[in-house]
């Protein structure tokens, strides 16, 4: 049987990171969605969020808790995350932050690090570095036989950009896992998904 992980979407592990902290319809979801700017990071429509949420239920990710009607508004249908749910989100953060391969969902899985243990994020992450380490040797190696031959700089320039962010993610991730190691860097100081302070905080997160 295929694993319910494998067959998440970006958009889709939003939406149940969403539901772990409350219930909500789609509507409401897109709401808090364009609130955090999430659309930085997958497109958000209508259409996509109605989709997805369809496609989680049918793989029974999030199930119907309600139907409600405000005024002459059409009727909203409320979901709840279900156990496999946050466990194959969960499942999927962590397999997306240890990848190199992916962009979007590299970032997806970052902005939902925190729900995961800080020393499975380390172990990721670490990972991640240890990939990113022979990327770069490879990169490098590479640039340094191709001018040892003379190739011109103008065959090279996409290579020596590649390097280049290469170089500013392993310095990025050598200062994260450290802070990470800290005690002083407050990861899960609040109980979820129900405290106050947890929710105000991701309230607060709307850049």
């Amino acid at each position: 049987m295929r694993d319910p992980a494998d067959r998440l979407t970006p958009l889709g592990v939003i939406l149940l990171a969403l539901l772990d902290e409350n219930d909500m319809h789609p509507y409401e979801m897109k709401r808090v969605m364009l609130e955090r700017h999430k659309d930085r990071l997958v497109p958000i429509t209508n259409g996509t969020v109605y989709h997805t949420v369809a496609r989680l239920e049918a793989a029974g990710l999030v199930t119907e808790v309600g139907v409600d009607r405000e005024g002459k508004r059409p009727e909203r249908t409320t979901y709840t995350l279900t156990r496999q749910g946050h466990d194959a989100a969960m499942d999927w953060v962590g397999r997306e932050l240890a990848r190199t391969d992916r962009l979007v969902e590299f970032r997806v899985a970052l902005s939902e690090a925190h729900n995961l243990p800080r020393s499975q994020v380390i172990d990721c992450l670490e990972t991640r570095r240890a990939a990113i380490t022979g990327e770069r040797r490879l990169r490098s190696d590479g640039l340094a036989r191709a001018r040892a031959q003379g190739v011109a700089e103008q065959f090279l320039i996409e290579i020596d950009r590649e390097q280049r962010h290469l170089d500013t993610e392993l310095s990025w991730l050598d200062d994260i896992i450290e802070q990470l190691d800290q005690d002083s860097f407050i990861w899960d100081a609040w109980k979820r998904p129900d405290s106050h302070d947890y929710l105000e905080q991701r309230k607060a997160v709307q850049i």
